[in-house]
């Protein structure tokens, strides 16, 4: 008995950063038109990794439909298109950011709904911050909502945790799946396990032991930034296997001023990871042992660049091209992980296959 090809699913992708959403769609099977973001600095990664000439730099606010649906040769009403938004959160982030620098970020959604409006695609993905959701009415995605549901969509919303599909990491993302092809719910597939940071990192998944200011010249980029004499005696004491800042309080010298009775604030602050548990949430800054839970398990220092990619779930020979760590660290923290797009693609791809 002879099977029907199905069409194939091709997707764009909106703030598309260095291509996390991308590459874990393309690993789903779905083809991957373009990526478009205003921050030149990701093309270079972008294209190593998803395609020689998939990067398109176009401020959302100035791109106009028609001139998207030219230069990709997209229809409107095409039941196997895919608009995928993941617009910089900043603005909705709980961490501590700067809001006037974000501000313009704020309506990114809005922007993203033209093109989804304009184009009626056969589906529509939706990641962010819990923020988003939390001040639904003000980020805008409370009126994206009501739209895609009065336009025949059947639309899942929620805020899921990574570390449930297949990532290494505790990490809570608001996620929208829209579907207009069937009448189902579409949600991201979940792994058969929760993996922790001793399934992924360490020397027996292949990394080497090193100290810090090792500067790692190949595209492995096993590279951590150095730290003072002070810092280094504050991480001897710090425990193995999940210890904090805690461990040197009592420690003449050691101990830093603006946590002197204040053992409750940023414990995580020079803390380690635990082996046996997820890794907390990658940000930007998981090359620095003083933003976070950023230091290695056991050894004296921070994640390196690699460390943190693979905490992401990002392949070992994913290719992160940058003019300093802390420009590749954005990249990398600023990304959604590889294996959960995966999952979610799955998701897209099996409800189409369902309804053919």
């Amino acid at each position: 008995m002879k099977t029907k090809n199905k069409p194939k699913i091709k997707a764009v992708d909106f703030f598309c950063g260095g291509g996390g959403m991308s590459y874990g769609m393309q690993k789903s099977g779905i083809q991957v038109l373009a990526g478009i973001d205003y921050e030149e600095n990701c093309r270079a990664t972008y294209e190593a990794n998803i395609g020689k000439d998939k990067f398109i730099k176009a401020d959302v606010f100035e791109l106009k439909e028609e001139e998207l649906e030219k230069t990709l040769k997209l229809k409107r009403n095409d039941d196997e298109l895919l608009l995928i938004g993941c617009s910089p959160c900043q603005f909705w982030s709980i961490i501590n950011t700067d809001k006037k620098k974000s501000q313009k970020s704020k309506n990114l959604l809005d922007e993203f709904g033209r093109f989804v409006k304009y184009f009626n695609p056969g589906y529509v993905v939706v990641e962010n911050v819990p923020g988003v959701l939390r001040k639904k009415g003000e980020s805008g995605l409370e009126k994206f909502i009501k739209w895609v549901e009065s336009n025949d969509y059947t639309v899942h919303f929620k805020v899921h945790n990574t570390s449930e599909y297949g990532v290494p990491q505790n990490r809570k993302r608001f996620t929208l799946i829209a579907n207009r092809i069937t009448d189902m719910e579409l949600v991201p597939i979940k792994a058969n396990k929760r993996l922790t940071v001793r399934d992924v990192i360490g020397v027996e998944n292949g990394f080497t032991k090193i100290k810090a200011g090792h500067k790692d010249e190949t595209d492995f980029n096993h590279s951590v930034p150095n730290v003072s004499k002070l810092t280094l005696k504050r991480l001897e004491r710090v425990e193995k296997d999940g210890g904090n800042r805690l461990s040197f309080k009592n420690v003449p010298g050691l101990q830093l001023n603006c946590f002197i009775d204040r053992d409750d604030s940023f414990k995580d602050t020079f803390g380690r990871l635990w082996w046996d548990k997820p890794a907390p949430t990658i940000t930007t800054k998981f090359f620095s042992v003083s933003n976070g839970r950023f230091v290695h398990p056991e050894e004296n220092r921070a994640l390196s660049i690699r460390e943190g990619a693979t905490l992401q779930s990002f392949p070992k020979d994913y290719k992160f091209i940058g003019t300093s760590m802390g420009s590749i660290a954005r990249l990398i923290g600023n990304a959604v992980p590889p294996e959960y797009a995966k999952r979610v693609g799955q998701a897209i791809i099996q409800n189409h296959k369902n309804a053919v």
